[in-house]
């Protein structure tokens, strides 16, 4: 089990990692090899996606496809709250569409950290608004 200081320090680590753009090999050592991310709502990528590869080879291009990559994207971070082996943090992302449209959307995510990795991710969005600006076009 994960302390709340240790919880912490895994969340803050890897969003830095994300907001870096490390590359996603590095991102792997954060999650557990059966961890799991879920998208809640009802987009083409919402379930449940298990184990570092989905994660990072299936749930995440599937929705980096619908962004400019070209084009600046960030994690403007409100805060992280640990508590033991769970965390929730959030944040604001700011990209821009494949089709041009500035795409801003407050996120929320539902960490639970075994052992100093991340075993569950549960992701919280306005999909509606995803859905409007990243899906309904193509």
């Amino acid at each position: 089990m994960s302390t709340t200081a240790e919880t912490r320090t895994v969340i803050e680590n890897y969003i830095r990692a994300l907001q870096n753009g490390e590359a996603v090999e590095r991102r792997y050592e954060f999650f557990t090899p059966d961890a799991t991310w879920t998208l809640a709502g009802d987009l083409p990528t919402s379930g449940t996606w298990v184990g570092p590869d989905q994660i990072f080879h299936g749930f995440l291009p599937a929705m980096l496809e619908r962004f400019d990559i070209t084009a600046p994207m960030s994690q403007e971070v409100r805060g992280v709250l640990a508590d033991g082996e769970r965390a929730v943090a959030e944040w604001t992302t700011r990209a821009t569409t494949a089709a041009g449209e500035p795409y801003v959307n407050d996120v929320v995510i539902a960490f639970r950290v075994v052992d100093g990795r991340i075993a569950e991710a549960r992701e919280y969005f306005d999909t509606g608004y995803a859905h409007r600006l990243l899906f309904a076009a193509k």
